[in-house]
């Protein structure tokens, strides 16, 4: 089972909603997930994005790979740039 950190849509038509969930690589897009990790919403004018920084690092060191636009988004909230803490 590989693990995946992606994003969910959610919201009404044309205004799309984003949660960053952890989910099986099988699963589809807005299905079932394993953990919801983080928000974004494009349409705020500075489109914020808020991570549960923690559970985000336990599930890379158990091994779960986030997609391009989540790493995207993970180095624009800052996860990237914070040390890591014991």
């Amino acid at each position: 089972m590989s693990v995946k950190i992606r994003l969910a849509r959610f919201g009404a038509k044309k205004k799309p909603f984003y949660r960053i969930v952890v989910a099986n690589n099988e699963a589809p897009r807005d299905g079932r997930f394993l953990e919801s990790v983080g928000t974004y919403d494009p349409l705020q004018a500075s489109a914020p994005v808020t991570l549960k920084h923690d559970r985000i690092r336990s599930w890379i060191k158990k091994g779960a790979i986030p997609t391009a636009t989540v790493k995207s988004l993970l180095k624009k909230g800052g996860f990237f740039s914070e040390s890591p803490s014991a």
